[in-house]
């Protein structure tokens, strides 16, 4: 059994990658791992692209201008459907964007514990992206979640603020 706190010690922004591509059993765990994230009221107002194909993903590198974006073997593009999410009853907040954020750690940690990087990517041409995929009104692509095998020269950051920084004991 797999220790969660060595898994998140593993995990981190990978912006280097090999050619080697994520074989398909990993990526049905790491998506079934995906599956079972927790969503507000369960509505699981998700959908995930998973793009492999050559000519689609060197479409999907026209909505973010990054060459280590292109290093990546594939890339799982995480949606939201606001159509299909709960919104709080007392100020209408949507919580689209948190289910989605969830989703997309699971799968960050899926990957970690199979050995594979990746990358959140939330700085990208979002209407170019959902115009390339054709999605329908209501569903935003969030997250592009390049996925793959780090490179030797990819170095994760050892930086983090320390427990003092981020708790406040009442």
């Amino acid at each position: 059994m797999s220790n969660l706190l060595s898994i998140a010690q593993k995990r981190y922004a990978v912006r280097s990658y090999t050619s080697q591509p994520v074989p398909d059993d990993i990526l049905l765990h790491i998506i079934e791992v995906a599956r079972l994230a927790p969503s507000a009221v369960n509505y699981q107002p998700w959908k995930l692209y998973v793009v492999r194909e050559k000519e689609l993903l060197c479409q999907l590198h026209e909505v973010y201008h990054r060459e280590w974006f292109r290093t990546a073997s594939c890339c799982i593009v995480v949606c939201g459907n606001h159509n299909e999410s709960w919104h709080r009853g007392s100020d209408g907040k949507d919580h689209c964007d948190i289910d989605v954020a969830i989703i997309t750690e699971h799968i960050a940690l899926a990957a970690a514990e199979q050995g594979v990087g990746c990358c959140w990517i939330c700085n990208f041409n979002v209407e170019a992206c959902a115009r390339l995929l054709q999605l329908p009104d209501g569903v935003e692509p969030m997250v592009l979640l390049p996925l793959g095998y780090a490179a030797d020269d990819d170095v994760p950051p050892q930086k983090r603020k320390s427990t003092d920084e981020i708790v406040e004991w009442r």
